[in-house]
Parts: C-alpha cells; structure tokens; sequence
C-alpha cells in the first residue's frame, strides 16, 4: 500500500508562513483569518476554496483525456510503426501507410477507451471513500469533505482523526498526535494551545499540527492556517515525490516485460539481418521486423490489465468491498491467513447493555444512571459500547437534565478507561466517573460500594470480583468496571486523580456469534484460508465466540504472554496459534510480522486507531467503512460492512481477476510467440515474406478483440481455491510449450501450402493468415482452463466476439473490397478445408498438451490436500 515518506530526521518545508504563526497569538490569527468561534460563513468558505483550491495534494495526479491518448504511443514498437507508415506515405505508398497507420490507431483507440473508462471507474470508487472532517460554518458544526477545507476553518479532533490541514491548536484535552509521517518520531506528541517561538522547529512546535498526522487520544479544536500544497507535509512531498513500493504484482509485470524484450530483441535483429542479407528492400524488412515484434508483444497489456483489474473493483464494490488501490486485487487473492477482531466479523457487531449492576451482581439503577451519564457527556472516541449504554439510558428515561459536565479524562489504550468529571447545575462536590477494562478500572479502586455506604476493597473482595467477571466472560458477555470518586471542585482533572476510587457495578454487554459464521469460515477454509482472532478482549469472551464459530479456542497467547517471547519464539508460537487476546497495537504488528515470516500472506481486518500498525505491516489491510480515519486511511481494502461473507467474496473477486489477467498474458503471448517464430523460420527460406507487415498488424488487432472480453470470461473453481502469484519461469515454460505446439502446425501448414497446393504468394500469405488467425482464437478457448475444453464453458461475450472474429477471418478474404487493401485473396474449398483440418488437428494436440502441462499440478494438489491442523474444529 503506498506509504507516506517516514523521515529519519526532521525535515523542514521550504514553504513557511511568513510570520510564523505558531510564534502568534491565536486571537490574532483568528482576526487576521476573520474567523471566531461561529467559524466561517459558508459564502465565504466557499470565495476561499475557490482562490485557495482544493485541500489536496495530488501524489499521483489524475491523467487528463490528452495525457492519456498520448499515453498510447509510448510504445517504442509503436512510434516506429508510425514511422513505418510515414515513410510509406513520403515514398507514396498511400495505401500501405493507410493501413499501417489505421490498424495502429485502432489499437491505440482501444485501448484509450477502456483505460479511460478503468480509471473513470476506479475514481468513482475511490470517491467513495474520501475523508471528512468535523467542521465549524455558520456556528454549526458539520460533517465536511476534508478537500473543501481552507484557512480560517475551525476543526474539532478526536481520537482516530487524520489532521486534515495544517492549523494552530486552540483548545485541546490531553491531545496526544502521532506525527511520525512527518517528523519521524515513533511517540505521541502533546499538543496545547500557546504560544513558540519563531525559530522553533517543527518537531517542537506543541501548539500546531500538521496534515497527514493522527490523533492518537484526546480532543481539540484547531484553526486551519494552510491548505493543501502550502503545508508542511506538501511542502515535503514536492521534494521527496517517490513510487510507492512496488508491489508483487507490478514487479511480475516488469518481470514478464523483460523476458519480452528479450526475446524480441533477438527475434527483431535475426528476421532483420536475414533479409537485408537476402536483398529484399529495406523498408519492407523494417516493416516486417517491426510486425513481428509487435506481434510478439501483447500491446494492448496495459489496458487489459486496467480493464481487468477495473472491472473487478466495479464488481467487488457492488459485494461491498471497495479497493483503494488496484494491485491490492493480487494481494488479497494470494492471502492465506486473515487476522481479525471477532467484534462484526464473527458477532453480529451490535452491542446491547444486557445489564448494569451491582458489585453483588443484583440489577442497579444507580449504576445505570453513572454508566449514562459517562457515556452520554464523551466527546472523545465513537465507540459501539457508549452508543449501547446511552441507548439503554434513553429507552429508561434517563437524561443529563440537572447535571453538567466538568472535564473529561480520554480514553486511551494504556489506561483502557475513560473518566468523566460532573457536578450539578445547582452547585456540590463533583463526582469523578471511571468506566472501562474491569482490571483496569479495579486497579485504581480502594473502596467497593455497598448500597449506600462503601467497604474497603480487600483481596478476598477483588478475588470474587475477579471470579465473577471470569463468569460472565465465558457466558460470551463482554463485562466493563465502574467506579466513581466524589471530589472538591477544581478547575482540571488528570490521569493522576483516576486513584482511591470506588467500586460500584459492572455494565454486561452482549454481542452474540453471528448465525452464518461457521459456514464462512469453512467457506474460508475451502479456499486455504485460515483465521486468527486477534482481540484487545478479555480471554474468556474471545474463547466463548472462538468456540461457538468452531475455531480451536485452546490454541491461545495473550499480550502477557508475548511480551515475554523473543521474536523466534514468536515466529514459532503465531503459526499454531488461534486466539490473540488481550493484546495492544504493538502485539498485534508484532503478530502480523511473526506469520509473515513463516512465510504467510497475511491479511489483517481493522477498524481502530489500535489497529493502524498492524493495517500498515500486512500485506493486504483491510478495513470497513465506518472505521476511524487513521485505520481506513491505512488499508487496501475496505468493506462497506464489516462481514467475513463479503470479504469471502472479495478474495474470490480478487482471484479470478487475477486468473483472468494471467490468461490474457500467457495464452496471447504463447499464440504470438508460436507464429512469430514460424514466420521467422520461413521468412530466409521462402521467395516472399510469409505474411506482409499490414497483414501482421491486422492479425494482432483482429486476435486482440476477443481478449478485451477476457475481464468478465469464468474462472474455474480450482483456480479460485487457492492464492495464485506471477511466476515468470512458469509463463515462459507456458509460452515454450504451446509456442512450440503452434510452430508445428504452422510448418506442417507451410507443407501443404507449397509440396501440395503449389500455393502462389498471394494465396500462401492468405491462406496462412486465416490459419494463425482461427488457432489464435482456438488456442484462446482451450487454454482459458485447466479443465477438458468441453467441461468449462467461456463467458458469454469471451464466447461471443470469438464467434465474431472467426466469422471476418473466414470471410474477409471472400469480400473483395474488403480483402484488396490487405493483399488478400479468396480460397479454393479444397485448399479452405484442408486449413480447417489442420486447426482441427492444432486444437487436439493443445489439448493433448494442455493435459500433459497441468498434470504435475494436479498430482501435487492430490499428494499435498489443504489441511487446517486443529484450526477449524468440525
């Protein structure tokens, strides 16, 4: 996944503010953006976007309609047959440079077309995902694309948030942001209003953050001082403009290149020499040469690619699961192992406050009542358990009517609490009120409530305490402290005062198993797929859901645990390992990088601030829509609703897409490569050249149609069972084979034409390119499967413009007007019949062939079958 530059040390923009506006006043900056707490007016938001531009900066700008046209002739196989039909023209060839240039421009329109189609598809998916920003216009706050921000903006943050826009901090409770993809600091840093100095550098700059940064914990509310190019981290991205990591599937396309060239190269130069040797002219031979190594090179990749890959982000959207970047397809069909929390995934992912007790687990209204008040006065992180507690309050009855909220103490993953300071409008004590991690919230309890009085919590009361939360853990209940602390007003609270507290009830929540889970997992399974839950939840709620979906929930490490492994073990343990639980962000990256090791291609589902290194390590992160910022701008993939059915579907979108653009590369090149060489052999040892270079042209663009239907042909299930990758030795052993297969027959085609039918050179180079034009195709519906040609049926338009393609190949050289500008001529029936014979005979031993290439494959799935060692119990 494309990954913004980490920085080794510090670099500063080259595009400062002039005045430096962290060493400002925050009220002046607020008069000189004319700004204030109503924020900006919309008209005036809008006068700004459009003098600033859009917040955006554009890594990868998108091609325009012209960028993309001339895109198609880049090919130096292309300009020089451009240069080939100029010359032609110069020596007043018109016909020939007609045709040359026609038949390039055909290929170049198609594959304009479908490329600006890809991308116009892939942009609209991509919007889909855009970011957005909690925003102040007109006094009210609203939800806003992150790209129509501009200076003067006032922005609220909270945990999980991407920044969106460099800004100056005017409020802000214990905000914690990582800025590691600009400054290069592994650790939060606090941020708060004040004023720096000028020459402040930017790792110190406490009081302003910067666009591409995360909130790790905390809330703010920030100014936006630049936009867009003018930031921090746009300044930096001008100078260090760098590729993305080349991924698996690009480097086997550069790869499958390279072995192209080569064999061009050679191919180009031998058919050259021997016919400037032989003293034919030497614009024909160029010509010819040219042909042959564009006959050899599947021009129209980049585009099939693009089409493929397109069409099946089009269709895994329509099943919910939207790919951010194209080659991520490869990726999550080569995944083997998939990491996941079980919250949505494997429970229906709707929780309900099944109850709120007592620490003597009677029910409590009181306990009800903290529970909503904490939950109902949180600003921080949106979370499923304050919706469920504040739904629960609602349907009691309950309301924050006569209370206010004093401060706030945020959640975060060392703590595991969130504390929430009350008072009553008419005046009192406040009242501290902790709700979180049941051994997070006893640890800082000293008293236990006892109706309205309180004992102190000694170790017998925290041994029963501890045996009943185990309780409701294995009865699949997700069980939360509660703990309260009566205080003198002061004006701020902080993680130290979270002590001495009392406890007063638990709050039981519920998430059951989801009703299909099982089945997706075998479904998983069938297609070498195993799961690992990796869960910040209690042991024995993760071993409950474990158990009841059929995975192994014995098979269990918790985050103690790891911490006291060294990697080797690690390495070791992850690999028969089933549950992750009890774990924080380091454990879990920890995992991703483990399973790796041993070789997996791992796949990890998230969609918390927690979850964002592990997204980053995995080899395809996935995660859903309604995921924080920081986790969906991490992962590859994201599903619009968190469900392992859909995700089942994705991997199996993700492999036939794939499958579909190995069949383009190997069947097309294989076919190419086997006439080439035969016009090649024939070229030196015939009187003629055995195909003009127009009728070469014209046999590419005819073959190539019926291959752009390849994205929508059908993938046999064996081929989506398992993860299949680009290997390079195996295309070029597949292109050998049935390369080789083809040159047989076209030689034995060549026999015919000259000791039999004494054919003319006219009637040989027609009868040939009816020959090489019907095996291309016969060879494109024989190898499109592993299976016998008549137990896999084609997709309905692969099937369709085959049909097409072989009817203009049979008749064109029957349709005079048609057959005249490509030196083509009508056929005897005798001659005619004997050609379809000899395609006849080519299909048979191709599927002759076709068995004998495959069989070691399949005698290897049969000695090795997939097993899921203990994983999947039945």
């Amino acid at each position: 996944m494309p990954a913004q530059p980490t920085l080794p040390t510090v670099i500063e923009p080259a595009v400062q503010h002039e005045a430096a506006y962290w060493s400002r006043d925050p009220q002046e900056l607020l008069d000189e953006l004319r700004s204030g707490v109503q924020g900006l007016s919309t008209p005036e938001a809008a006068r700004r976007l459009k003098t600033q531009g859009p917040n955006t900066i554009d890594e990868e700008p998108a091609l325009g309609v012209a960028r993309l046209a001339l895109r198609q002739f880049e090919s130096p196989l292309v300009l020089i047959l451009v240069f080939g039909g100029v010359v032609s023209a110069v020596l007043r060839d018109w016909l020939d440079a007609a045709i040359i240039l026609s038949v390039v421009l055909g290929s170049c329109g198609l594959g304009f077309m479908q490329e600006y189609r890809a991308s116009n598809a892939v942009a609209q998916l991509r919007g889909r995902l855009a970011l957005a920003a909690k925003v102040v216009r007109d006094g009210i706050r609203r939800l806003l694309p992150t790209r129509e921000l501009v200076p003067g903006d006032r922005v609220e943050l909270s945990a999980g948030n991407l920044v969106p826009a460099d800004a100056i901090v005017l409020e802000a409770r214990d905000f914690l942001v990582t800025e590691a993809s600009l400054t290069g600091e592994s650790f939060p840093v606090e941020k708060q209003p004040g004023v720096l100095p000028a020459a402040t550098p930017i790792a110190r700059r406490t009081n302003a953050v910067y666009l591409g940064t995360s909130v790790r914990s905390g809330t703010a509310t920030v100014l936006v001082v630049h936009t867009g190019e003018r930031t921090a981290f746009g300044a930096v991205a001008q100078r260090l403009r760098s590729a993305a990591p080349e991924t698996e599937f690009a480097r086997g396309v550069q790869q499958f290149g390279v072995l192209l060239v080569r064999v061009m190269v050679l191919m180009v130069l031998f058919v050259l020499i021997v016919n400037l040797w032989l003293g034919r002219a030497w614009i024909e031979s160029m010509l010819f040469a040219v042909a042959l190594a564009v006959g050899l090179s599947p021009e129209l990749l980049p585009a099939i690619v693009s089409v493929t890959l397109s069409a099946g982000a089009r269709r895994m959207a329509q099943r919910g699961v939207i790919v951010r970047h194209l080659e991520a397809i490869e990726n999550l069909g080569s995944m083997d192992v998939l990491c996941t929390d079980k919250t949505g995934t494997l429970t229906e992912g709707v929780m309900t406050l099944q109850a709120a007790t007592t620490p003597d687990a009677t029910e409590s209204p009181e306990a009800m009542r903290l529970a909503y008040l904490n939950a109902a006065f949180e600003t921080g992180i949106e979370n499923p358990l304050d919706e469920a507690v504040v739904s629960a309050g609602q349907k009691a009855g309950l309301s924050t009517q006569g209370q206010r909220k004093v401060d706030e103490i945020p959640y975060d993953f060392l703590r595991k609490r969130l504390t929430i300071v009350v008072a009553p409008e008419t005046g009192g004590p406040h009242l501290m009120i902790t709700k979180g991690a049941f051994a997070n919230v006893l640890a800082v309890c000293t008293q236990v409530a006892r109706g309205q009085a309180s004992a102190a919590l000694d170790a017998e009361e925290r041994a029963r305490l501890e045996r009943w939360f185990r309780e409701q853990g294995a009865r699949g209940l997700r069980v939360l402290g509660l703990a309260t602390r009566s205080v003198e007003p002061r004006a701020a609270y902080t993680h130290d005062d979270e002590a001495g507290m009392c406890f007063v009830g638990f709050l039981l929540f519920v998430d059951p198993p989801k009703a299909g889970a099982r089945r997706t997992l075998d479904a998983l399974a069938a297609r070498g797929i195993e799961i690992k839950i990796v869960t910040g939840d209690n042991r024995h709620v993760a071993a409950y859901v474990a158990q009841s979906v059929g995975l192994d929930h014995e098979a269990m490490l918790t985050g103690e645990q790891i911490d006291t492994m060294k990697d080797e073990a690690l390495w070791h343990r992850a690999e028969n390992t089933v549950l992750f639980v009890e774990v924080d962000p380091q454990h879990k990256e920890r995992i991703v990088r483990a399973l790796q090791h041993r070789g997996r291609a791992v796949g990890y589902l998230g969609d918390g601030i927690n979850d964002a290194p592990a997204l980053h390590a995995a080899d395809v992160g996935i995660s859903v829509d309604s995921a924080v910022d920081v986790a969906r701008d991490s992962a590859d993939v994201v599903m619009l609703r968190p469900d392992l059915e859909v995700l089942c579907q994705g991997v199996e979108e993700g492999r036939r897409t794939f499958a579909n653009t190995l069949k383009y590369v190997s069947i097309t090149t294989s076919a190419n490569f086997g006439n080439m060489v035969s016009m090649a052999l024939a070229a030196p040892l015939l009187p003629f050249l055995p195909l003009a270079a127009k009728q070469i042209l014209l046999n590419n663009f005819l073959s190539d149609l019926p291959s752009m239907a390849i994205s929508s042909d059908r993938v046999d299930a064996d081929r989506l069972a398992s993860a299949q990758h680009w290997d390079v030795h195996d295309l070029r052993r597949f292109m050998l084979v049935f390369g080789l297969t083809s040159t047989l027959f076209d030689l034995l085609t060549f026999w015919l034409l000259l000791k039999v039918f004494d054919a003319s050179e006219s009637l040989f180079q027609t009868s040939w390119f009816v020959v090489s034009l019907l095996t291309e195709l016969a060879v494109l519906l024989v190898l499109r499967t592993h299976l016998p040609l008549w137990k896999s049926r084609p997709g309905t338009w692969l099937w369709i413009t085959t049909l097409l393609v072989v009817a203009v190949a049979l008749a064109l050289p029957f349709i005079p007007v048609l057959a005249a500008p490509f030196s083509l001529v009508a056929l005897p029936p005798g001659l005619l019949g004997s050609m379809l014979l000899v395609v006849l005979g080519y299909v048979a031993a191709t599927e002759f062939a076709k068995r004998w290439y495959f069989a070691p494959k399949r005698r290897s799935r049969r000695r090795h079958p997939r097993t899921q060692r203990r994983r999947v119990k039945p």
